[in-house]
């Protein structure tokens, strides 16, 4: 059993490395009450992160657009390498007595990973946390903190990152993200 559970995390350690793993299981923030879906729509920029392996680029960010079926297109993009990406996945309110919560996948073979909405003012500032249970022995975090611009006072940023703190979400290794020179063409 021992082994079989080492032999496991050796296997698992690789896939996370740029995650922040931490042990025992996820946190159970706060999320955003009387959150308003409508007015969240539309496009946000990555301000500050924890790190992930996914986004390796500068200028990211996300534009979310309430679909007819009461699903979310979330088209993300960054610039990597002088070249602009986009991804497109589909976004859901996973508890509609909950709806700060959502899912989001990119793809139609994986399941939807959590989106959470802790905070937001919905012109200025949204704090998003993402957390997923590996084994239940630890788990693996996304922390963001996203503006309808492309810069933030540095005040707003440290209060979201201590409104991370506050619910139990580790934020030491959180960086800024590159949003410098984003409007030139490629």
């Amino acid at each position: 059993m021992k082994f079989s559970l080492a032999l496991g995390f050796a296997f698992i350690l690789p896939l996370i490395r740029a995650q922040v793993p931490h042990w025992g299981p996820c946190p159970d923030p706060a999320v955003q009450t009387a959150f308003n879906l409508k007015q969240f729509m539309g496009r946000w920029f990555e301000i500050a992160k924890l790190p992930a392996q996914f986004e390796k680029g500068r200028c990211i960010e996300t534009n979310f657009t309430l679909k007819t079926d009461n699903s979310i297109r979330v088209v993300s993009s960054e610039i990597l390498k002088a070249e602009l990406r986009k991804i497109e996945g589909t976004g859901v309110v996973e508890d509609i007595k909950n709806p700060a919560k959502l899912g989001i996948s990119y793809s139609y073979v994986l399941p939807y990973s959590p989106y959470w909405i802790l905070s937001t003012d919905y012109v200025n500032v949204a704090l998003v946390y993402s957390c997923t249970d590996i084994l239940r022995l630890f788990h693996v975090d996304f922390a963001w903190i996203l503006g309808r611009t492309r810069s933030m006072p540095e005040a707003t940023v440290q209060k979201a990152m201590d409104t991370f703190a506050k619910n139990n979400i580790e934020v030491s290794r959180m960086i800024p993200s590159k949003q410098q020179g984003c409007d030139k063409t490629l």
